[in-house]
């Protein structure tokens, strides 16, 4: 297995000794950054597996906000001329990305979505105003904005009440804002029930609804006293990042890994 510098975006593509025709692209979350870790263990199992930061490089916007899904489209089509099946896996911010590259792009055939979103949020630009995440063709897509009337109750603050706070606020948004989860083939979902960074397990739910809607069925795997941050049998637990809640603990959050692993290779095996 060997490791190689992406030459047209900054990141990394681990290249397995036995490729099992299986091409991954992994998405970090907030941070935007580079998670080699993930896409190492993947490889490891035979995927050709790479990962991109997305934000915070060169060329790229400060923060989160109006990111081209392009970026990630582009991705998944060089991706797709090397191996025969595609997936996107993404955690929080990066799920929702996952989730809306699987919507747009047609070589896409499974999205694993770790702390998932079921609707585009707002991004915040440099200057405090807000936008949406994400952009296609150079105009963002419709969003949920945030209620800025929402403090936290901790000194260290538990996102999640800002978010069902805008949800409830803006609930005439969520309709616009909402990713067309049903133009996905196959979807796994990652939810810890002790999330404290925002609501994900209510929101994986209604990505579940939504499917099921289209007959549709979707992959949930949850552990009530799991956190933000899912860890995968073998990975590394990620610490630092912004200051907050994210809530679980060690034990839970590798429990839901193990779990969730399983089901990834389960629907591997079981797809075309």
């Amino acid at each position: 297995m060997r490791v190689i510098e992406l030459s047209d975006a900054e990141g990394v593509r681990w290249l397995p000794d036995e490729p099992s025709g299986v091409g991954a692209l992994v998405l970090a979350g907030s941070s935007g950054r580079v998670d080699s870790a993930r896409a190492e263990l993947l490889a490891r199992h035979g995927v050709t597996a790479e990962s991109i930061r997305w934000f915070g490089g060169t060329g790229q916007h400060d923060g989160p906000w109006e990111i081209p899904l392009e970026l990630f489209l582009g991705r998944v089509e060089e991706l797709a001329q090397r191996c025969d099946r595609v997936v996107v896996m993404g955690t929080s911010f990066g799920a929702e990305a996952a989730l809306l590259t699987g919507v747009h792009s047609p070589h896409v055939a499974t999205v694993v979505a770790f702390a998932p979103s079921d609707v585009v949020w707002a991004g915040v630009r440099g200057d405090g105003s807000t936008t949406s995440h994400w952009s296609l063709g150079g105009e963002p897509l419709p969003y949920v904005p945030f209620d800025e009337s929402w403090r936290p109750e901790d000194d260290v603050p538990a996102f999640v009440g800002l978010y069902e706070a805008s949800r409830h606020r803006f609930a005439t948004r969520l309709a616009s804002a909402a990713i067309p989860v049903e133009r996905i083939e196959h979807v796994l979902l990652v939810a810890g029930g002790d999330d404290r960074v925002w609501p994900a397990l209510t929101m994986a739910e209604a990505i579940r609804v939504r499917r099921a809607e289209h007959g549709l069925d979707t992959a949930l795997v949850t552990d009530r006293d799991a956190g933000h941050r899912t860890v995968l049998p073998g990975e590394p637990v990620v610490a630092g990042g912004q200051r907050m809640q994210r809530g679980g603990n060690e034990a839970a959050d590798q429990r839901l890994g193990e779990v969730a692993w399983e089901q990834f290779v389960r629907l591997l095996a079981t797809t075309p």
